[in-house]
């Protein structure tokens, strides 16, 4: 496992300190946990060309959405 090495003001280490007491977590645990969610939170390289733009059969077409209905007003 890697060390990472970083600074922040005084103030960000409480809120840091304290929150990861909070959290029942150690200070490097809880950094950890953030880290891994910022990181996991975007789509995997190639996601939309090989998923989404993926698609190989005949063109696709909007069928006929019909008429909305009236409504009585308010």
């Amino acid at each position: 496992m890697a060390q990472l090495h970083f600074y922040v003001p005084s103030e960000v280490e409480d809120q840091l300190r304290r929150r990861a007491e909070a959290a029942g977590l150690t200070l490097s645990r809880y950094i950890a946990q953030i880290v891994r969610k910022e990181i996991g939170s975007g789509w995997p390289d190639g996601f939309f060309e090989e998923v989404a733009g993926g698609w190989s059969g005949p063109a696709l077409e909007r069928g006929d959405q019909g008429t909305a209905e009236v409504r009585d007003r308010l």
